[in-house]
C-alpha cells in the first residue's frame, strides 16, 4: 500500500492544488456561497465514503423531529433520475438512491428529496406546504455553494483524516485543513471499549486542524428485520447464510456477525451498487440473504425465492451525547426559540 501511495502521490499534487484554490475562492467570496435565515444542518466528511453519514443523519432527524418540521436533502447517488425529486416510501432506490429511500421509509413525517444542486433543492423544499423549519443536508462538505449554519464533519476511527492523503494517493476529497470549516467533528465507528487516553490522543491530533469540539461514537446493531421467523442472530445459527453488501466498508458488519457466531458466505459489491437482472437472478438462488439496511432498499421486492433479511444500525455516542445534543439544539433555537 505504501508503495502504491508513492506511485500515486505525483497525481495527488495537482488535485490538492485545484481543491485548495477552489476553497480559497469560496473563502474570499469570489465564488458565491448562499446562507439561509433558517437552520440548515450539514453532514459530511473529508474522505470518500464509509464514515457513517446515514446513521448520523438519522440521529439528527430523531433528535429534532418531535419539535420541528424537517426536510432532508441528498444528492441521491447512483439514481437514474435528474434534478429535484421528492422521495416517498413507495419510490424505488434506482429512482432516488438507497439512502434517501431509507430516510423516507423510516421518517414519514420528514420531507425527503434529492437534487444535485443543493441551492435548487432547498428552494424547492421551501416551496412545499407546510414549509419545513429545518433542512438537513446529507453529504454536503464539498458542496460549497451552500453554507450550512451548522456543519458536522465525520471521520472514521479506522481511517482518521489526519492520517490520510488526498486523492488518488489517499482517500481525502480535499486537504486536511478543510476540517477547520466544521462546527463539530464526530469520530465514528469507534470500538465501544475505546479508552479516555486514546480519545485524548485523537482529540489532540484533530486539534492541529480544527478548534471544533470532538465527539466519539460507535455503531449499534438492531434486531434482524425482514421476516418474523428470524428476529435475532441466534435464529440464524446453523442456517446457510449469504451476506450481501454494497457499501464502502463492510468489515465492521462482517465482524459483528462473526461475534454473533454466524457462519456465512460474503458477496461484496461496490458502494451504492445497482444490481443487474443477472446478479439478482443469481442471488435469488440462495436460501437466506442477510444484508445491510441500505442494501435492503435496493434488493427489497426484487428477490422472489430467497429470504431477504437486514440488520438496522444506529449511531451511539460513547460519551458527551448531551453536550452534542444541546449544542445542536442551541443552534436551532437561535432561529426560533420554542418554549
Amino acid at each position: 500500500m505504501k508503495d502504491l501511495r508513492k506511485i500515486l502521490w505525483p497525481f495527488s499534487v495537482p488535485y490538492d492544488g485545484v481543491t485548495r484554490v477552489r476553497n480559497y475562492l469560496f473563502e474570499k467570496g469570489i465564488f458565491e456561497q448562499k446562507s439561509y435565515d433558517f437552520p440548515v444542518i450539514g453532514i459530511g466528511n473529508l474522505s470518500v465514503g464509509g464514515t457513517g453519514k446515514t446513521p448520523m443523519t438519522e440521529y439528527v432527524l430523531h433528535l429534532l423531529k418531535e419539535e420541528y418540521r424537517l426536510a432532508t436533502l441528498s444528492r441521491g447517488y447512483g439514481r437514474a433520475t435528474k434534478g429535484f425529486f421528492p422521495v416517498t416510501p413507495e419510490a424505488h432506490a434506482g429512482e432516488v438512491g438507497d439512502e434517501p429511500l431509507q430516510f423516507a421509509t423510516k421518517f414519514e413525517e420528514v420531507a425527503v428529496a434529492v437534487c444535485e444542486d443543493r441551492q435548487t433543492g432547498i428552494a424547492k423544499l421551501m416551496q412545499q406546504t407546510p414549509k419545513p423549519e429545518i433542512v438537513v443536508l446529507d453529504d454536503v462538505f464539498q458542496h460549497r455553494k451552500v453554507q450550512p449554519g451548522y456543519l458536522i464533519m465525520l471521520t472514521a476511527y479506522t481511517d482518521l483524516f489526519y492520517k490520510d492523503l488526498v486523492l488518488p494517493a489517499g482517500n481525502l476529497r480535499e486537504a486536511r485543513q478543510g476540517a477547520s470549516r466544521a462546527h463539530c467533528i464526530v469520530v465514528t465507528k469507534c470500538p465501544s471499549s475505546l479508552d479516555e487516553r486514546e480519545m485524548q490522543a485523537i482529540q489532540t491530533k484533530i486539534g492541529t486542524y480544527s478548534n471544533a469540539p470532538v465527539y466519539f461514537s460507535s455503531i449499534g446493531y438492531g434486531e434482524i428485520q425482514g421476516n418474523p421467523a428470524f428476529t435475532d442472530c441466534s435464529t440464524l445459527r446453523n442456517k446457510k447464510i449469504t451476506v450481501v453488501t454494497g457499501i464502502a466498508k463492510p468489515e465492521p458488519f462482517f465482524d459483528f456477525l462473526k461475534e454473533k457466531s454466524l457462519s456465512f458466505e460474503a458477496l461484496r459489491f461496490k458502494d451504492h451498487h445497482n444490481f443487474t437482472p443477472k446478479e439478482l437472478h443469481a442471488l435469488d438462488q440462495h436460501e437466506i440473504i442477510l444484508t445491510t439496511e441500505k442494501d435492503y432498499m435496493r434488493l427489497n421486492s426484487k428477490l422472489k425465492k430467497a429470504t431477504l433479511l437486514y440488520v438496522p444500525i444506529e449511531m451511539q455516542f460513547l460519551k458527551e451525547m448531551e453536550h452534542f445534543n444541546n449544542d445542536l439544539l442551541n443552534f436551532v433555537k437561535q432561529h426560533f426559540p420554542k418554549e
